[in-house]
C-alpha cells in the first residue's frame, strides 16, 4: 500500500513541474489570437462622413380625451382616433406604416383642501401612434389633415427624419473611413521614421441609423389651417468609424 502511495505522490510532482515549465515568458494567446501582437504596429481610427437627404418622415401623434367616466373618455378617444387614422390613410400613409406606440387610461385628480385629500375629477385616455410618411414633402399636409380630423383631441409630439435604405451611404462612408485611417497611419509612420506595412487588423464601429428629431409640439389646430404647416427635413450627417492596425515594414 505504501508503494502505491509513493507512486501517486511522484505523479503529482511531475505534473506540477510540467505545469510550471509551461508558464514561460512566451506570447500569450487566446485561441489563435496573439494578445501581445496588439501592442505592436501602428493603430489608428478612421472616420467617414456622408451628407444624406432624408427620404422618410416619421410623425409621433395621437389623441387625448378627458371625461367624467372612463367609458365617456374612451368613447371620445376612439372616435377621434378613428378620424385621425382615416386622415392618415386618405393622405397616402399605408396601414403598415401606422403603429401604436402608447395607450393609457388614468385618473385625473386634484387636491381638495376641504377634504384634505386627493379627489378624482375625471379620467384621461391617451392613444399615440407613429406614422411613417414616405413622401417627405407631404409631411406638412399630413399634419394639417390629422389636426383637422382630431380637432381639440389632437396631440402631435414630434417629427423625425431618416433614410429608408442607408446601405449605399454607409458604403461611401466606409471608403472614406479607410482612406482617413490610412492617411493617419502614413503620417505617424513618417514622423516615426518607419515604413508603413499592410493592415493586420480592421474593425468597424457600431452603426446607428441616422435619425434627426424636430419638435412639433402641437396640441390642437384650426380645422383648416392656412397656410400649410411648413416642414423642412434638412440634411443628415451619416458617420462611420473604423479601427485599423498596420504593421511596420522592414
Amino acid at each position: 500500500m505504501k508503494k502505491y502511495w509513493l507512486v501517486a505522490v511522484s505523479l503529482v510532482l511531475m505534473l506540477a513541474v510540467v505545469g510550471f515549465s509551461g508558464c514561460s515568458a512566451g506570447p500569450t494567446t487566446i485561441g489563435t489570437v496573439d494578445i501581445n501582437s496588439q501592442q505592436t504596429g501602428i493603430w489608428v481610427n478612421g472616420t467617414g462622413e456622408v451628407t444624406v437627404t432624408p427620404d422618410i418622415a416619421t410623425l409621433s401623434l395621437g389623441i387625448e380625451a378627458q371625461a367624467d367616466t372612463v367609458a365617456e373618455a374612451q368613447a371620445q378617444a376612439a372616435v377621434a382616433m378613428d378620424a385621425v387614422r382615416t386622415a392618415l390613410t386618405d393622405s397616402g400613409v399605408a396601414d403598415k406604416d401606422i403603429q401604436t406606440q402608447y395607450f393609457n387610461i388614468y385618473q385625473v385628480t386634484r387636491w381638495d383642501d376641504f377634504k384634505d385629500q386627493q379627489v378624482v375629477i375625471g379620467y384621461r385616455v391617451t392613444n399615440m401612434v407613429t406614422a411613417k410618411i414616405r413622401d417627405v414633402e407631404q409631411a406638412g399636409p399630413v399634419i394639417d389633415a390629422v389636426a383637422a380630423a382630431g380637432g381639440d383631441y389632437t396631440r402631435i409630439n414630434n417629427i423625425s427624419f431618416s433614410v429608408d435604405d442607408p446601405t449605399p451611404y454607409y458604403e461611401q462612408a466606409r471608403q472614406k473611413a479607410i482612406t482617413d485611417a490610412k492617411a493617419k497611419a502614413g503620417q505617424l509612420a513618417d514622423l516615426a521614421g518607419v515604413n508603413l506595412g499592410k493592415p493586420t487588423y480592421i474593425s468597424e464601429g457600431t452603426i446607428y441609423p441616422p435619425v434627426v428629431y424636430r419638435d412639433v409640439g402641437m396640441e390642437a389646430m384650426a380645422p383648416v389651417p392656412a397656410p400649410t404647416t411648413p416642414i423642412s427635413p434638412g440634411e443628415i450627417e451619416l458617420s462611420l468609424t473604423v479601427q485599423v492596425a498596420y504593421a511596420i515594414a522592414d
